[in-house]
């Protein structure tokens, strides 16, 4: 195969899990096109629409639908690492997309950005959903705790809330699959540490999840990349 800007028509997942599989195994670090490509060259999904303002009383009642469920992430008080100055990071993305990213704590990037993931790790976290045939604005970006404050660490009781929170979140989003980014989402919704929760596919209110490592630990760690491939191939496959 002559380089992956040869290729032309409808690639399968074995396929693009080769080809993931190359650039990670060579440690390569950049796309080979300017852009990610969708694989499958299924159509991006939707916007979600912006979410209507909450009355006093809904901000206290337990959002139904996923358009209340954001809106209530907008402005509920008392949420895990809500703390003086600290900033919301609301997640992108519509219901029922091919695959939710659940991410670890927003980081000084995230929090610039105001997104999910930012910078070098979206980067990095958009060409993995290319090799695996999903678009990236086809996918649904949120974090564990939906604000960054610095410094700040969850209690037992506080990742519990959170572990509650997300789970609410995956069964009104509806997404096809989720992957865990980072230790602390792992723990939240397997009930382990990144390092047990790896390789095993959970069910999370019904969705296939697997746990890997969050983009800015593989920029940290490129060695650590086969291992997220094995994850990548793991949450593809209908095996488990």
């Amino acid at each position: 195969m002559g380089g992956i800007e040869g290729i032309t028509g409808e690639i399968d997942r074995a396929a693009a899990a080769s080809a993931l599989g190359w650039w990670l195994d060579s440690g390569v670090d950049v796309a080979i096109g300017e852009t990610p490509r969708d694989w499958r060259r299924s159509a991006p999904a939707p916007s979600a629409a912006p979410a209507a303002p909450l009355s006093e009383a809904a901000v206290h009642e337990k959002p139904n639908d996923l358009a209340a469920f954001r809106a209530w992430l907008e402005v509920a008080p008392g949420l895990p690492l809500d703390r003086p100055g600290a900033r919301r990071i609301l997640p992108l993305g519509a219901e029922a997309a091919p695959l939710m990213l659940f991410a670890d704590f927003p980081s000084a990037q995230e929090n610039a950005e105001g997104r999910p993931l930012a910078g070098d790790s979206w980067v990095l976290a958009q060409r993995m959903l290319a090799a695996i045939g999903i678009a990236p604005e086809a996918a649904y970006l949120a974090t564990l705790a939906c604000f960054h404050a610095p410094g700040a660490r969850l209690d037992g009781g506080e990742l519990e809330r959170c572990a509650a929170i997300a789970r609410d979140h995956i069964r009104l989003a509806k997404p096809e699959r989720v992957l865990l980014f980072g230790d602390a989402p792992a723990k939240a919704l397997t009930g382990h540490p990144l390092a047990a929760a790896r390789g095993k596919v959970h069910r999370i209110e019904g969705v296939r999840t697997v746990a890997t490592f969050h983009p800015r630990w593989l920029l940290q760690r490129p060695s650590d990349k086969a291992l997220a491939w094995k994850d990548l191939l793991l949450l593809m496959s209908e095996e488990g």
